[in-house]
């Protein structure tokens, strides 16, 4: 695997000084939006459980599934294996995520395997699992391996901001979003970041309205 990676906040900051030189708006929402976090995760199970239950859903919610279910559960193949549909869905499961995270479960991925291999292959690999699509498989790629250039055009918060700080009379598709984020190479992941900051800071503006 020879991708640049995001390991800490100096290799934020430049990324958000290589990308600032070249396009002065997305500069402006490096500006406005909060100081961006590293935010990486433990790569592994319990890391893709949490996404899957996130999946849309809101942030209290999906925390509170993952509370109830617990440490040992989320990180345990085994333990999501044995319990009964009926124990999975006490914690706040729908039953189409019980059908997920045990296909996560059934895969036996090799996790420390993941992290020498390039992007596309993780992306394919994780993508062969019921119920994780590609915008899956990037945020892994993006907060648990650390990959720089990754950009999910997928997410509809990404595909929002975008279409707001450059004007756009309607927000891009995926394939648009994808097209366009490419320009941002080898720090596609730090523009995703600086739009997702900005897209919280727009929001938060328009409640004080």
């Amino acid at each position: 695997m020879n991708e640049r990676l995001i390991f800490s906040n100096a290799c934020l900051s430049e990324g958000i000084k290589s990308l600032s030189k070249n396009d002065a708006v997305l500069n402006e929402a490096f500006k406005l939006g909060s100081p961006m976090q590293l935010r990486l995760r433990d790569p592994g199970f319990s890391n893709l459980v949490s996404v899957i239950v996130s999946q849309q859903i809101s942030v209290a919610a999906a925390d509170s599934i993952l509370k109830k279910m617990g440490n040992e559960m989320i990180s345990s193949e085994e333990l999501i294996t044995v319990s009964t549909d009926e124990k999975l869905k006490e914690f706040g499961l729908s039953r189409q995520k019980i059908k997920y995270v045990r296909a996560l479960a059934a895969a036996k991925i090799n996790y420390q395997d993941l992290e020498s291999l390039e992007s596309n292959k993780v992306i394919e690999i994780l993508t062969n699992v019921l119920g994780i699509g590609r915008w899956t498989a990037e945020i892994y790629l993006m907060f648990s391996l650390g990959r720089a250039n990754i950009f999910p055009a997928g997410d509809l918060a990404l595909q929002e901001a975008y279409r707001i700080l450059y004007k756009l009379p309607e927000r891009p598709n995926e394939k648009k979003m994808r097209d366009l984020a490419a320009r941002w190479s080898p720090w596609m992941s730090v523009a995703a970041r600086g739009l997702w900051s900005y897209y919280s800071h727009m929001k938060r503006r328009e409640g004080i309205r």
